[in-house]
């Protein structure tokens, strides 16, 4: 699939602004971004339910930017199961072949239920099933027609926290048999990061960055996918030299010395976001010594603590710098600092990352203000 300066007005509103991608055919591929960004309206004009304002899409190199939906070979699974409530589980997976009177159309559909390992279940109206077994049967219903590219438009959204983990891995497994394009919209990041091969962030109708989950996540080049993307701390500095013939970037953050890696900066000029993820960071008291090889900020003073199961979350206001985020994994032996302890924070040069400093620090986090 090939979306080509892609635009989609709504009247002055731009929804899409001249996007650009290329998903290879057999990929897992995700459109990962806010409410409001563009990423659904980008798969509707995929699957031929809106109209671009400007630009082409390609699907298996044919222009099918005014083909009409039902002769594309793309077809959607949605959020809502839409469902047939009077038809069984097999007649709603083969409902579209017999439609087409494809002559194994019950084999077919018992396949596809195979596939989803729902088949012991085909006789079960679908007000008979539970959400997860009702989107499987969506997910066969649009596998079984076999299409070049599959649109899978926020499909677990109505599906609680641990049934959805668990759809997660069904959806990659069932792409990696059939061997069909998925092209997956959602604002989950947890979702994108589980199951895609490559990941597009999107923001305000254009493309942030794209990539695969492991190298997003590790070298954001804007603070809106730092933020977005997980959670990041960042902060302003400034460049005051370069160390390590060249290699890496001294960098002064309200008076004290932080160390970069040229190769995981994106600054153009002295003025820098200094940034690094919370599990990275250390919390030390005053008997723990940090490595040669750490930048160092604090004191500070923690205040909040969260056992979350896995990790302790903690709050750290660091004086004259502003508030982290402290990820301390639950291994054991390590000790709990309490709201109110005085530490300071300690993580690898090898860590830290440096974005343009005139960009926003808060950039891609959620606005409670918006929320409604």
């Amino acid at each position: 699939m090939e979306v080509a300066a892609v635009t989609k007005r709504f009247g002055g509103f731009v929804a899409v602004d001249e996007l650009s991608l290329t998903v290879p055919t057999g990929s897992f591929f995700a459109l990962l971004g806010p409410s409001g960004c563009g990423k659904t309206t980008t798969l509707r004009m995929v699957a031929g339910l809106e109209r671009p304002s400007a630009g082409t899409i390609r699907l298996a190199g044919r222009d099918v930017t005014e083909v009409p939906a039902h002769r594309r070979a793309v077809n959607t699974v949605f959020q809502s199961y839409a469902l047939f409530p009077h038809l069984d589980v097999l007649e709603n997976v083969a409902f579209g072949l017999r439609r087409r009177r494809v002559r194994d159309a019950r084999a077919r559909a018992l396949e596809a239920l195979d596939l989803v390992e729902l088949a012991h279940l085909s006789r079960r109206r679908p007000g008979e099933l539970s959400g997860g077994q009702q989107q499987r049967v969506a997910l066969a219903r649009a596998v079984v027609n076999r299409p070049a590219l599959l649109l899978l438009d926020e499909p677990l959204g109505a599906l609680d926290l641990k049934l959805r983990r668990q759809m997660q891995l069904e959806l990659k497994r069932i792409q990696a048999e059939v061997g069909i394009t998925f092209v997956h919209v959602t604002h989950d990041q947890e979702e994108a990061m589980t199951m895609a091969d490559t990941v597009a962030v999107m923001n305000h109708g254009r493309i942030e960055q794209l990539g695969a989950p492991p190298d997003l996540y590790e070298h954001p080049r804007t603070a809106f996918v730092a933020n977005f993307l997980g959670q990041s701390n960042l902060v302003a500095g400034t460049v005051v030299e370069t160390l390590a013939g060249g290699a890496t970037l001294g960098v002064d953050v309200a008076g004290t010395r932080v160390a970069v890696p040229v190769a995981r900066s994106v600054a153009a000029g002295p003025r820098v976001l200094v940034g690094v993820r919370p599990e990275k960071i250390r919390l030390l008291d005053d008997a723990a010594a940090p490595d040669v090889a750490d930048n160092v900020l604090g004191p500070g003073t923690v205040v909040d603590t969260s056992f979350t199961g896995v990790s302790t979350q903690y709050q750290v206001e660091v004086d004259g710098v502003g508030t982290f985020g402290v990820f301390a994994q639950n291994a054991g032996g390590g000790p709990v600092h309490a709201p109110g302890s005085r530490v300071r924070l300690a993580w690898a040069h090898a860590h830290t990352f440096a974005l343009d400093g005139h960009e926003e620090v808060a950039a891609g986090t959620v606005d409670l203000d918006d929320v409604p």
